[in-house]
């Protein structure tokens, strides 16, 4: 993805005929809590005296919203800042379009409030270029405790566990599993399952490293044949549905558990149910004690109005502000990217989920998410997502799917 000088200095061209302090922010938060947690961020820009332009492109995972930067700075006309995280960061970096926010985090004393793992993925070189907004938790399993109980099903811990409890709910009339059939949903279960049966260095190796060896290792297969158990656990209509639509099924009690992010929250949330009665947020089967971390960020792309760079360096301040991080997280149903915040606001869960993470920062268990972004090259990203739904939605082997991951990977590079 090489950037022509030419394609550069058109698009500072065009970006000087920018108003005075307006910040166009391309993103992808356009479901209910999503929407909310942006409001929040336009709100402060505001009062900082900025001209908020919102260019929001619908797409869970932001796939839709990255084929769309691209295009845009392809043509020469990139936003001001975009939502951009994991090694996407560096790789835009790499091109020298963006803005460099060294002094922003020495103001902020970034350095001291952020966790070694967040620090590495907003620097390149040495330098900080993008800034976090909060940190998510991938590998929840939400819960209808009403359903399990109406079908005598007990909350499974184990893989084992879910097979029996599923069982008894499908008996029962209800839907076991909430799904939305979309390739990155399913890598998203699939990451967690992986997690869960090989541990944080098998997961490491499969989706950091890209280790040939573990890609189509016996542990691979395993993961493969519990993933086509659940899809035998989600109804007919699952394919294409948006996953916030799969978190109203659990919450009205059409299904029994969903496996997504903790971004499910805000959707429980805004719906007025409350954790710990209403519905239950634990790590999906076999992951307790592991988390898998998925990093919401912000770059802004060079300008040459200092209004426009001052309303940069402002919103990169705003972004790591406590004022924000709480209350972002709160809408949004995640945890603060940085350090030493008060959660006294936070529910049993999102208390849960920053005990957890620091815990894990401290054990070692914390891992990236491939599914959303973090681990590994979009190039990289892009093959498992391709075998994992190719397998997911044929009569494939999960033997044949974990050679073809293999390959598939080693094909990307």
């Amino acid at each position: 993805m090489k950037i022509r000088i030419a394609l550069l200095s058109a698009f500072l061209w065009l970006c000087s005929g920018l108003s005075a302090g307006e910040v166009e922010v391309l993103h992808w938060w356009t479901s209910g809590g999503e929407s909310k947690s942006v409001e929040v961020l336009k709100n402060l820009m505001e009062e900082q005296g900025h001209t908020w332009k919102d260019f929001s492109v619908a797409g869970g995972g932001g796939e839709s919203a990255m084929t769309v930067l691209k295009s845009r700075v392809f043509s020469g006309n990139p936003p001001v800042a975009a939502q951009i995280k994991g090694p996407s960061i560096q790789e835009w970096a790499e091109e020298g379009v963006l803005t460099n926010l060294d002094q922003v985090a020495a103001r902020g004393q970034w350095d001291s409030l952020l966790p070694e793992v967040i620090k590495h993925a907003m620097k390149y070189e040495g330098h900080y270029v993008g800034v976090p907004v909060n940190v998510h938790r991938v590998n929840w399993m939400w819960v209808n405790p009403a359903v399990f109980k109406k079908a005598g099903a007990e909350v499974p811990t184990t893989w084992e566990e879910f097979a029996v409890a599923a069982e008894k709910i499908k008996k029962a009339g209800f839907i076991p599993v909430a799904h939305g059939g979309k390739p990155w949903q399913e890598a998203t279960i699939f990451e967690s399952i992986v997690l869960g049966i090989g541990g944080p260095d098998f997961y490491r190796k499969a989706f950091v490293d890209l280790d040939q060896a573990t890609l189509k290792s016996a542990t691979m297969d395993r993961a493969f044949t519990i993933l086509k158990m659940i899809k035998g656990y989600t109804d007919k209509d699952a394919p294409g549905r948006d996953w916030n639509l799969a978190t109203s099924m659990v919450i009205n009690g059409k299904a029994a558990m969903q496996f997504m992010g903790d971004w499910a929250k805000a959707e429980f949330t805004n719906a007025g149910k409350t954790p710990g009665q209403d519905y239950l947020c634990l790590p999906i089967p076999e992951t307790q004690g592991k988390f898998i971390y998925n990093v919401d960020s912000f770059v802004m792309f060079k300008q040459t109005r200092k209004e426009v760079q001052a309303a940069q360096n402002d919103l990169a301040k705003i972004i790591m502000e406590p004022k924000f991080q709480e209350v972002f997280s709160l809408n949004k149903g995640s945890i603060p990217a940085r350090l030493n915040m008060d959660m006294g606001g936070f529910d049993i869960y999102g208390v849960a989920s920053m005990n957890d993470f620091l815990a894990g920062s401290q054990a070692n268990t914390l891992v990236p998410s491939m599914a959303h972004g973090m681990s590994t090259t979009p190039a990289a990203r892009g093959a498992v997502c391709d075998v994992v739904t190719n397998f997911y939605n044929s009569e494939m082997s999960a033997k044949d799917a974990s050679t073809s991951l293999a390959q598939e990977i080693q094909a990307a590079y």
